[in-house]
């Protein structure tokens, strides 16, 4: 599976950048027939939720899947946004199988 980082208005460290490459390289556990994953990491003006959004987009073959996080750190919010995209994943799994 392809995974594409784009950091948006900031310029993200090394470190971050292998850490959300391991946590959605770890998506094809569930499901492998991912085409290509697209991670876009923002910072918010709201400060009181957490300024830090993790947005993942997932293709797959007929769907494109989509899951946003807000949080007050980057490694938190992809934490939270691949665990939302891995029960889309086993949803959209089970119905594909027709289960």
């Amino acid at each position: 599976m392809k995974v594409k980082v784009q950091s948006i208005h900031f310029d993200a460290d090394r470190k971050l950048l292998d850490f959300v490459q391991e946590k959605v390289d770890k998506l094809t556990h569930f499901y492998e027939s991912i085409i290509e994953s697209e991670v876009f990491l923002r910072l918010d003006k709201d400060h009181d939720k957490g300024n830090k959004i993790a947005e993942i987009k997932v293709s797959t073959p007929g769907r494109t899947l989509f899951a946003r996080e807000q949080c007050h750190s980057f490694e938190e919010a992809t934490d939270h946004a691949v665990e939302a995209m891995r029960k889309q994943i086993t949803k959209y799994k089970e119905k594909v199988r027709g289960v």
